[in-house]
């Protein structure tokens, strides 16, 4: 069974910088893409940045120039590294990735429980 486990996050002052790490867990025999999205109540979900295996990446407007992904595909682990962060950057960020499961299976979507960020000034 595949479970994205997610760390990091937390409260930070308005400037400052956190760390959310993602790590696909359990019984993986392959690792695609893996995304931070976040959430804030009553908006739609939105793509922070992703990575590919090659590490080509995708940003989000929102992270533009100031978040950065990377990905150590030896531990299935996707981190983003945030910085200069501001008050609209509080939300619910989510880890996504598309995981093999099983040598006979094909690749599935999943997706992480949410790690909250609060920026407060």
């Amino acid at each position: 069974q595949v479970q994205l486990v997610e760390s990091g996050g937390g409260s930070a002052q308005v400037g400052g910088s956190q760390r959310l790490s993602c790590t696909a867990s359990g019984t993986v025999f392959g690792v695609g893409f893996m995304g931070w999205y976040r959430q804030d109540p009553g908006k739609e979900r939105e793509l922070v940045a992703s990575i590919m295996p090659d590490s080509r990446t995708t940003y989000g407007d929102n992270a533009a120039g100031r978040f950065e992904v990377s990905r150590d595909n030896t531990k299935n682990t996707i981190t983003l590294q945030m910085s200069d962060l501001r008050p609209e950057d509080s939300a619910v960020y989510l880890c996504n990735a598309i995981v093999r499961p099983s040598m006979d299976s094909l690749y599935r979507e999943y997706w992480g429980e949410g790690i909250e960020v609060i920026v407060s000034s």
